[in-house]
């Protein structure tokens, strides 16, 4: 349970969604570390799917998984990236996982009988899981997903109403994220919406503290002391939270608004003035803004069409850029057109290509020609779980011969060279699955132990033995098949302790060709990029060069 000096933070949305409260959540979170403070970022959302696994991509966008396996919301992506802190199982929540949690106590009769109703049962649930798998935090930033008025985020709202009854306010803080809409015509920043968002919240009991104000214009003093006035809103507590062209912009944009003071403030915490320590970012930002090249990167993928689906991989690519020093145009194609039109068309101008995970055969072909593409031109290539399952395919095709090598997923009557997983180790635990199985949470998730041979381009980078990535898959590369693939030019120089899946593919007779089963894009951080993409950017700087 929480210690009595944890504070906490709850941040909700108005107006309209798809402002940004994950970012600002986690901007947040790293102004407040660059005063010292330890913190913990948690998401609570509202819809009642368990998890976002089964959800599709151009519903959801990116599932990010955590070490321990946990399915969630791409906002821990950003906490992770902005604060390094890790998330765990206890940090990310859904109604589906709430109501879950209520109906199996009942069931097991634990509410002695009781009816069970949204408030006391329901909310609580909820109050358990924002107090409960603490340390020593000084600050827990919870963001609310949705929109206020949203019907089902309304226990979510009792639940942090009730917190704040109970801790009293002089541990809890309320931040809304609002829009200010800017009317052309008008030449000017309309405070209605906010207005009526933060009305909104008052009639679920809870007063704003902060309004954190997403706008295209500066908004001037007269606004501000309007917005203050008409939401019940000290005049420094609103902040304007202007566009920026970089999300790592952020932290600093809002720390020169003066928001991590006006948390202290509000708190009663003494404000050091040459706090907080933001380096890290200036220095991302310094590089950023003056890079000594340009790469252009193609990403070939099936869900092109949202590029949220690929949030964790486009900042990865950005990340092994400025480690570079160089800045990467990432050219997003859309895998069915190379399968139509032939790779060459799109591919021949790229430094680098990398085909990222998937589900489904859709555009599967396209992959694989994009494939074949940069093996027969020696472009820098990485692929991605599904994207290195098809670079195995590639060879087996093109190299070894094996016309019908595929994959189970699709088709039952070929040469599985990639299969389902039936069991496997998770924490000293044997884990079991078939074909009909749930789709839900029965993949391999989560980190796993990756052994390296030494030697190999894979070691190279990594610079050691062991290694321990992310994983989010259910068919695996046929370890059966290795002797083929290695008299066809490529080597499984990576595999799981015991020898028995193939974890790391690469291909000798090539610049840089790395195939990869887990998703190295989930642990990359701005400050910490991923060895992986730093490689293969630097890889595709030598080949711009020569």
């Amino acid at each position: 349970m929480t210690t009595s000096q944890t504070k906490f933070i709850f941040i909700t949305g108005g107006v309209v969604s798809s402002l940004g409260k994950g970012l600002a959540s986690a901007s947040l979170a790293s102004i407040l570390q660059g005063r010292g403070f330890k913190v913990r970022l948690r998401k609570l959302d509202p819809y009642l799917n368990v998890d976002p696994g089964t959800m599709s991509p151009y519903q959801h966008g990116e599932v990010f998984v955590n070490d321990d396996g946990t399915e969630a919301d791409l906002d821990l992506g950003h906490y992770e990236r902005f604060s390094g802190v890790s998330a765990t199982k206890n940090d990310s929540t859904t109604s589906g996982k709430i109501y879950q949690n209520v109906i199996n106590k009942e069931r097991r009769g634990e509410y002695l009988g009781a009816t069970i109703q949204v408030v006391p049962h329901v909310t609580n649930e909820i109050k358990d899981f924002i107090l409960s798998n603490l340390d020593d935090e000084d600050f827990v930033l919870c963001e609310i997903g949705g929109t206020v008025g949203d019907i089902e985020g309304q226990p979510y709202l009792e639940a942090i109403r009730q917190i704040a009854y109970e801790f009293g306010r002089a541990r809890v803080m309320f931040v809304h994220l609002t829009l200010l809409p800017y009317i052309p015509t008008a030449g000017e920043l309309k405070t209605k919406p906010t207005q009526h968002s933060v009305k909104k919240l008052q009639e679920y009991g809870i007063q704003p503290d902060m309004l954190v104000c997403r706008s295209q214009k500066q908004i001037d003093e007269n606004e501000k002391r309007k917005l203050a006035l008409f939401c019940n809103v000290r005049q420094e507590n609103v902040i304007t939270a202007l566009d920026v062209s970089n999300i790592y912009e952020v932290p600093i944009a809002y720390a020169k608004e003066g928001i991590d003071r006006a948390v202290c403030n509000h708190f009663g915490i003494e404000c050091e003035q040459n706090l907080p320590d933001l380096s890290k970012w200036e220095h991302i930002l310094e590089v950023m803004s003056k890079p000594q090249g340009v790469v252009k990167i193609a990403v070939v993928g099936k869900y092109t069409q949202l590029l949220e689906a690929y949030k964790s991989l486009g900042e990865a690519i950005k990340h092994g850029a400025i480690a570079n020093r160089v800045k990467a145009d990432i050219d997003w194609i859309d895998c069915e057109k190379i399968e139509k039109e032939g790779a060459e068309k799109y591919l021949k101008d790229t430094d680098a290509v990398i085909v990222p995970g998937g589900f489904g055969k859709r555009g599967t072909l396209g992959k694989i020609k994009a494939i074949t593409y940069v093996r027969e031109n020696k472009i820098p290539f990485l692929g991605i779980c599904f994207g290195m399952q098809m670079a195995v395919i590639e060879t087996m095709r093109n190299l070894a011969g094996v016309q019908n090598a595929d994959t189970t997923e699709f088709a039952q009557d070929c040469v599985p060279v990639v299969g389902l997983m039936t069991e496997w180790q998770k924490e000293g635990l044997k884990q079991t699955r078939s074909k009909d199985s749930d789709l839900g949470g029965t993949m391999r998730l989560g980190a796993y132990p990756c052994r390296i041979k030494k030697g190999s381009k894979a070691y190279e980078i990594y610079q050691k033995e062991e290694i321990s990535e992310r994983h989010r898959h259910r068919y695996e590369v046929n370890p059966e098949y290795e002797n083929v693939l290695l008299k066809n030019g490529m080597q499984i120089c990576g595999k799981s302790p015991e020898g028995r899946l193939p974890e790391i593919v690469e291909r000798n007779d090539h610049p840089f060709f790395i195939g990869v089963q887990f998703h190295p894009e989930l642990k990359s951080k701005p400050f910490e990029p991923h060895p992986i993409f730093v490689a293969l950017i630097k890889a595709a700087v030598k080949l711009k060069k020569a």
